[in-house]
């Protein structure tokens, strides 16, 4: 056997197990308001009334997630974030992607100066720009409309600039050679370079989706109407006027069932990111 084989190190394997001890302590730090809410979620509302003591004992009922189906109007707000965030997010991608596609590969007059202007948007706060915005929105009457909900935030500097620094990455080669076979501009980013930005894409998407269904400043003041609140205002309007509502159970299962999106989304593009992150967009 090798002396690396056979060289044995405490020290090493105590550091590792002191780390996923700590690990394990901060997950289940993390996890405990989780736990708290899904447990108030399936409790009944009369009993937690009486104190919230009983959480993680049994009975437990799914009576408050039925009532979200059958007695509220949570997945009339359920459908609005929906189409919101997903409006968001595919308005920020091809905005985004043509945007970076533009800055790092073509040239045009004061291109430096622009890029330099859009990055001073990642500087500007949303609150320094809300009235102008909230006037010029009730000028044209978008107000409780999808389209005034959606339009704001696909202006993203973030997007631009992590979009543009993927396709600065991606060899100039490719270009020429895609240009040797006649190809034009509109087609080497759509054919050729657009495929390999698909790891930042996801990331861009993810990050987009979870601002664009968490968003709570922007739809309180656009969405007057009932019918036309996000799932962050609506579940907020029950939480003010807590005497009126159906219970803490109940507004619990609707933080869960707000919830869930978000998870299932991250589940299923969690492994763009990581690719990202590890600088896996070119090969």
């Amino acid at each position: 056997m090798s002396q690396d084989q056979t060289t044995y190190r405490p020290e090493g394997l105590t550091a590792n197990r002191t780390l996923l001890t700590i690990s394990i302590i901060l997950s289940i730090v993390m996890m405990a308001p989780v736990a708290w809410l899904v447990g108030l979620s399936i409790k009944d509302n009369k009993e937690l009334m009486l104190g919230t003591e009983s959480v993680f004992e049994f009975p437990y009922t799914l009576v408050n997630y039925l009532n979200i189906l059958y007695s509220s109007q949570a997945f009339g707000w359920f459908f609005n974030s929906l189409v919101v965030a997903v409006g968001q997010t595919i308005g920020v991608l091809v905005l985004s992607s043509l945007a970076g596609y533009a800055f790092a590969r073509l040239e045009f007059p004061f291109r430096r100066t622009i890029f330099v202007i859009v990055l001073f948007g990642l500087a500007v706060p949303e609150q320094a720009v809300i009235i102008a915005r909230h006037q010029m929105f009730n000028w044209f009457g978008l107000h409780n409309s999808y389209v005034g909900l959606i339009l704001p935030d696909l202006s993203s500097a973030f997007g631009v600039f992590l979009m543009t620094q993927f396709f600065r990455a991606i060899p100039r080669e490719i270009d020429e050679a895609a240009l040797l076979d006649n190809a034009s501009p509109l087609r080497i980013f759509w054919k050729v370079l657009l495929p390999l930005t698909l790891p930042a894409q996801a990331t861009l998407g993810i990050f987009t989706f979870l601002h664009a269904w968490n968003d709570y400043w922007w739809p309180l003041i656009s969405a007057t109407k009932k019918e036309m609140f996000t799932l962050t205002i609506g579940i907020a309007s029950s939480q003010t006027n807590f005497a009126q509502s159906e219970g803490l159970g109940f507004l619990s299962a609707q933080a869960v069932f707000a919830s869930l999106p978000v998870l299932i989304v991250y589940v299923i593009f969690q492994r763009h990111i990581v690719t990202a992150v590890s600088g896996g967009a070119v090969k």
